[in-house]
């Protein structure tokens, strides 16, 4: 098994912070192997919402979730939406003598409840699958080829994994989303993703899929609105900031999990990943979520203008603003972007990151470093 002490600890810590804690995410990426090893399965303590036992154990939620002491998990409860205002009513007990960690599959639905409900009472942490800090260098290949999902990384090889991955897609869509009451054919909602694997790392236009689909705009939006709301996609915002030069407005769209990616794409060697016309997008979007899980910023945007200037990355932290470019190449230089947005956006610093071993600057503010300082939290880089 796979530690991860980072998530672990964030969790314990917001438990003790907060009377409520969701830990969200898609399924299959490790929220369940958390959770028990905190309360043990076979607990009265412990609430499965697919185990039918624990379904009949909640036919009376007020009167059992009110007898219980200590730490309360419910897993996989965007199946019961009715149990938010029974908890609203349990989290108010002073003194209290229960905290709640709930689980969710990235429920689109279990969010919208929580916020509601639940305001004020419940701390969020959004979880992914393994990163590069608890995998380790040595396995970084496998994990960008096979992404984050536990048993795809684990699978015995990549032809497994390979297996894996394409039948958690079927699955999720012919299944998850149904349980969670969406009701786009699987057939087209999978045409679509497979289109945004192929538009990976790039801005957003909802006409070609529109086209290719025979949809409308507003419905093609809405199915990527879907696949972002389940934690599968992710729409990188633009920057804007107040220049003369014509902004971009329309979002970058990145597949999340780089090896969900690689099966959409057909993709199931390094050999044919590293030949393939989108590695160089693959490896951004990769290092790109990376550094968003090591970093921890406070916000995430990236930058481009309509002449061509482009930031892969910005995001604040601690009340600063720092750059990111992802250049697969051997010997990285400095590029007119990389001026523009030092000038423009008043960047602190840019770091750009490469697969080599030699860290080295272009300009006093803007540096070529390694990825693997992603492990070590990006320190003596941004603040």
């Amino acid at each position: 098994m796979i530690k991860r002490p980072e998530i672990q600890n964030h969790i314990r810590q917001a438990l003790k912070r907060s009377r409520a804690v969701a830990l969200l995410g898609p399924r299959q990426c490790g929220k369940t192997t958390l959770a028990r090893q905190l309360v043990k399965i076979t607990s009265p303590n412990y609430f499965d919402l697919e185990d039918p036992e624990s379904i009949i154990g909640l036919s009376e939620p007020r009167t059992v979730l009110g007898s219980l002491k200590g730490l309360v998990v419910i897993d996989e409860i965007q199946r019961r939406s009715d149990l938010f205002p029974v908890l609203r009513v349990l989290l108010d007990r002073k003194p209290l003598p229960a905290r709640f960690l709930i689980l969710g599959s990235a429920s689109p639905d279990l969010l919208q409840q929580s916020s509601e409900t639940l305001a004020g009472r419940i701390e969020m942490i959004v979880m992914g699958g393994f990163g590069l800090t608890e995998v380790g260098l040595k396995k970084a290949p496998r994990l960008w080829l096979r992404g984050g999902f536990p048993l795809s990384f684990l699978a015995s090889n990549d032809a497994d994994s390979f297996v894996w991955r394409k039948y958690f897609i079927q699955t999720f869509l012919e299944r998850d989303l149904r349980q969670q009451g969406i009701t786009v054919p699987a057939v087209t909602l999978h045409r679509f993703w497979t289109m945004l694997a192929h538009s990976h790392g790039q801005i957003w236009n909802a006409a070609d899929p529109a086209r290719s689909l025979g949809l409308n705009e507003a419905t093609i939006r809405r199915y990527l609105d879907i696949l972002t709301g389940v934690f599968m996609i992710r729409q990188l915002q633009p920057w804007h900031t107040n220049i003369k030069k014509r902004q971009v407005k329309s979002p970058k769209i990145y597949i999340r999990d780089c090896g969900i990616l690689h099966a959409l794409l057909g993709l199931k060697t390094q050999t044919g990943l590293l030949g393939h016309p989108r590695c160089g997008a693959s490896w951004e979007g990769y290092i790109i979520e990376e550094v968003i899980q090591s970093v921890k910023p406070d916000d995430v945007y990236f930058w481009a203008t309509h002449q061509g200037a482009e930031i892969d990355l910005v995001f604040t932290k601690g009340g600063r603003m720092y750059g990111i470019e992802c250049k697969r190449a051997d010997a990285p230089a400095m590029t007119p972007s990389m001026r523009i947005a030092m000038e423009d956006l008043k960047l602190e610093r840019i770091a750009v990151i490469y697969p080599g071993r030699k860290r080295y600057p272009l300009h006093n503010r803007i540096e070529v470093v390694p990825f693997e300082v992603i492990t070590e939290g990006m320190k003596g880089i941004f603040g």
